[in-house]
């Protein structure tokens, strides 16, 4: 008989512990009639063994069925939520032992209320078909849960950037040309670099590069800058030099198959960003601006061309480094995307440090607030005819509560997709930390501003930059006005 798998485990537990039921066997009642140990019936009922064919059979004459039907996969109507969970291989694809859990351990949750789990199985479905998701929203949702897990630091990925920078001889000074590592990349790993290789597919102008297995090629959008270039000739070299088997083929993950392929993407930004922007040197001169007595935003940019990085390289840096080194840890990250022309802004990006910030994606098609220093320097920038980066900072109190952030936003065209322009902000919650490590922190020429999460949920009056009606503020008290008239009547 063939080693059966976690999910054939699980399902025939499930079958021999509802059938137990029905027939109103304890487990002694049921251990007598089989021969079956009680340790060993609990672990079958829990998913973690599956007997040999006789005690299947002994099984199956005691539960008052047959082998065949106690080992197919059907579980019925009543279980087949849970059914369709397990036949997906959903659960197998979730990365589970990266957050410390065991499937069997997900099996015995199941077992011991396959009824309760199957409804609320049921219900995560149904709430997951209404809003569209599909199984990479879970893969994206189970990354950024890990990246949060690790406060997005790495340190064996950054053990293997630096055997790589010593294996290869790269030059210590950053930032590193593109040549250098685009040569490595067709000499050491057998690669075609095809300079203009998109230029011909429309269809694929937003990609910034696809690489083609078969013939080791990999195809560059023209449009590209050298940054641009270097940082994908890093991400390659990652796939390679860390042996990720399980990866996309273009540059960014149109939809993701599997966990693995999404991890490794991940894996493969992070060795290309710390490879470009180096960790100690890049912390020393970070340092050095916290230590500025006013905000300055040039010498923020400066920062970012010292190591020659993009602005999203610069600020996956400083995600990094900044709770590792600066102790920091209450902080968010957002990336928005502006169709130019339109009053559309999307969140396609987010990470969130220690706990869930105020500032973050909402799925219900409601305008985030326009105060949002990430939304207003895209308004400017869509406004205005040059093509220029814009980054400023502010001091943003959530109303309502005490929590405050010191939001720093770069907002730019979004290079090579035409039409777009993307805002990054970092947010730190001011803390006592924060005061401490950020000299700049109470220069008066950032300003103070008083913000909400969505314009729908907002109950400032008078607010000059309201993009919707406050409907669930208005819902909300009609409901409280409702509850307090019942409450009178009685």
């Amino acid at each position: 008989m063939r080693a059966k798998t976690a999910n054939e485990r699980i399902i025939f537990g499930l079958k021999v512990k509802q059938l137990r039921l029905q027939q109103g066997f304890s487990f002694d009642q049921l251990s007598k009639q089989t021969g079956i140990s009680l340790s060993y019936l609990n672990e079958i009922e829990k998913g973690k063994k599956f007997p040999k064919r006789d005690k299947v059979h002994q099984l199956a004459t005691a539960l008052g069925t047959s082998a065949d039907e106690l080992t197919n996969d059907d579980l019925g109507r009543e279980l087949a939520p849970v059914s369709e969970l397990l036949k997906s291989n959903f659960l197998n694809e979730l990365p589970l032992e990266l957050f410390g859990i065991e499937l069997s351990k997900v099996a015995e949750i199941i077992a011991a209320a396959p009824l309760q789990v199957g409804a609320f199985i049921s219900t995560l479905l149904e709430i997951s078909r209404s809003y569209a998701l599909r199984e990479e929203n879970f893969y994206f949702a189970a990354l950024r849960s890990y990246l949060e897990l690790n406060a997005n630091y790495f340190p064996e990925l950054e053990r293997a950037v630096d055997t790589f920078a010593e294996q290869f001889n790269l030059p210590a000074v950053r930032p590193l040309p593109p040549r250098i590592l685009g040569e490595l990349l067709e000499d050491r790993f057998g690669y075609e670099i095809v300079p203009d290789g998109l230029n011909d597919l429309p269809a694929l102008e937003g990609l910034r590069s696809v690489y083609v297995p078969s013939s080791k090629r990999l195809l560059l959008n023209g449009k590209l800058s050298p940054v641009q270039r270097g940082f994908q000739f890093g991400k390659e070299i990652a796939f390679n030099h860390l042996k990720l088997k399980d990866r996309a083929n273009t540059s960014s993950i149109l939809r993701g198959r599997i966990f693995e392929e999404v991890l490794n993407h991940s894996k493969a930004t992070y060795f290309s960003v710390a490879l470009h922007l180096p960790l100690l040197p890049f912390v020393e001169e970070l340092r050095l601006f916290f230590r500025r007595e006013s905000w300055d935003m040039q010498a923020f940019r400066d920062l970012m061309l010292r190591f020659n990085a993009t602005p999203e390289m610069f600020y996956h840096r400083l995600t990094n480094v900044i709770p590792e080194f600066f102790g920091m840890r209450d902080m968010f990250f957002l990336r928005f995307v502006h169709d130019r022309g339109t009053d559309d802004f999307v969140i396609d990006k987010e990470l969130h440090l220690s706990r869930r910030h105020h500032p973050h994606e909402n799925g219900l098609l409601e305008h985030y607030c326009r105060r949002w220093i990430s939304i207003n320097l895209l308004h400017r920038l869509s406004a205005e005819s040059d093509n220029d980066i814009r980054i400023e900072a502010q001091r943003s109190k959530y109303f309502g509560t005490d929590d405050e952030y010191l939001c720093l936003t770069l907002a730019r065209t979004d290079y090579p997709r035409p039409g777009k322009n993307v805002s990054v902000t970092l947010g730190l919650l001011i803390t006592d930390t924060v005061r401490k490590e950020i000299a700049f922190l109470d220069d008066p020429a950032i300003p103070h501003v008083i913000v909400n999460t969505t314009c729908e949920r907002c109950p400032i009056e008078d607010c000059r930059v309201r993009a919707a009606p406050p409907k669930v503020v208005k819902a909300r008290e009609q409901y409280l006005a409702m509850k307090e008239a019942l409450q009178g009547l009685r």
